[in-house]
């Protein structure tokens, strides 16, 4: 790919890009070369050693449910210093995967691989929960992704189906991603983080209050 560039007073500058596309083979280190060098990409991922560049993002189908986890969680971690929040930041899994969820929480354990912020700004390691939007069930979030997940211990896996208009919430146990049930409220709360509690039908109504009331009950 070319790019053209032109500063005041200056001829055109065409450089040659690295080409970064959906399919590629590549190790992490060779994708992370690549994508940092391609500033008009905004998102791109390894799993498993495959390269997913994946389309435009719909506000309705992604955006808004993806504000919504950051909210939830955040609102979570209000009382908890140590916890620590964010979404799309690029994530080192392992020399196979480098990934951008939509949400993520982690805090400090000493009984188990630490995730940390690397030199240059970026994770290395797994967080305790992961949180992904996706379309549906044929999305690689609950496929390739989920793997990559379950290999490196995520203990918590959540993927927002849309339009399913469906929750899927894995806990890792003994090296497999068993799914959590809701209880008779249809309320799932969380195995790894005491008082992390999802009210299912005012999450998907976009009930923000709700979300806010089931966390504090």
């Amino acid at each position: 790919m070319r790019h053209r560039l032109k500063g005041p007073g200056m001829s055109p500058i065409t450089l040659k890009l690295p080409v970064l596309e959906s399919g590629d083979h590549l190790t992490r280190d060779e994708f992370h070369r690549r994508y940092s060098a391609r500033p008009d990409l905004k998102r791109a991922e390894l799993v498993e050693g495959v390269v997913y560049v994946p389309s435009p993002t719909r506000f309705t189908w992604h955006d808004q449910q993806a504000a919504l986890m950051i909210f939830w969680l955040s609102t979570y971690a209000i009382p908890y210093p140590e916890i620590q929040v964010g979404g799309s930041a690029t994530i080192y899994l392992d020399e196979h995967n480098e990934v951008q969820p939509d949400a993520f929480m982690f805090r400090p354990e000493p009984d188990r691989s630490p995730i940390r912020i690397t030199e240059d700004g970026y994770l290395k390691g797994a967080p305790q929960l992961v949180v992904e939007v996706a379309a549906s069930s044929a999305s690689y979030d609950l496929h390739q992704k989920l793997e990559a997940y379950r290999r490196n211990q995520v203990q918590e896996y959540i993927v927002w189906r849309v339009l399913d208009d469906t929750i899927d919430w894995f806990r890792w146990r003994h090296g497999e991603f068993v799914r959590l049930e809701p209880d008779a409220a249809g309320v799932i709360e969380s195995e790894v983080l005491p008082g992390l509690r999802l009210d299912l039908a005012r999450l998907l109504a976009g009930d923000r209050a709700g979300l806010v009331t089931a966390l504090r009950a």
